[in-house]
């Protein structure tokens, strides 16, 4: 028989580990983060979390979420990181900007919302009306995008995730062996 001391060790244990084992989003999420429009994003480095903004774009908000549910984003790399300027990802079809999802493209949904440090956009083609899966977040103030691309969030934390992702070379911006996000998921539906 064991010991009334050596099953409440093993016991401390089990629960120790169970803490231990809770996902990121058991902690709290940044005040005013609604967890059915934040996503978070896992990385090497550590996670992203967006917060939503469909009261400024809920087709472009509502297509992000559903593809991070199909899981279409996980692994998938930044494959254009532009010093001083924003990370790009979103392309889970090619991985290398090309690409798009299953889904339509999307029709614009500009608005005055300032692009500056932390914001997240769609990226698109010339055509305005071109958004699909890829987004990007600005590494500072750009405000030659406001109001030529669809503001679709903001990053509330883990900014300095975002800055340490791999840089590209050149005015592309285009990575070699870029990093990856790992893992995106809609808050709410966390476990």
């Amino acid at each position: 028989m064991t010991s009334p001391v050596t099953r409440f060790v093993r016991l401390f244990a089990v629960l120790a580990a169970l803490i231990v084992a809770v996902p990121a989003v058991a902690q709290k999420l940044p005040a005013g983060t609604d967890p059915q429009n934040a996503l978070l994003i896992d990385t090497r480095y550590g996670q992203i979390v967006i917060k939503l903004r469909p009261d400024l774009a809920p087709k472009h908000v509502e297509r992000l979420k559903q593809l991070a549910r199909d899981k279409f984003y996980d692994n998938v790399p930044f494959h254009r990181v532009i010093p001083d300027f924003m990370a790009q990802t979103g392309d889970g079809q090619r991985g290398d900007g090309t690409g798009g999802s299953k889904y339509p493209n999307l029709a614009a949904e500009f608005t005055n919302t300032p692009f500056v440090r932390g914001v997240v956009g769609m990226a698109r083609t010339s055509d305005p009306n071109s958004a699909n899966s890829q987004f990007f977040i600005c590494f500072k103030e750009s405000p030659w995008l406001n109001g030529q691309y669809t503001v679709v969030g903001q990053v509330v934390s883990g900014m300095d995730v975002v800055d340490k992702l791999k840089k590209g070379e050149g005015q592309s911006g285009t990575v070699t062996d870029p990093d990856r996000m790992l893992k995106v998921q809609v808050a709410a539906d966390v476990k």
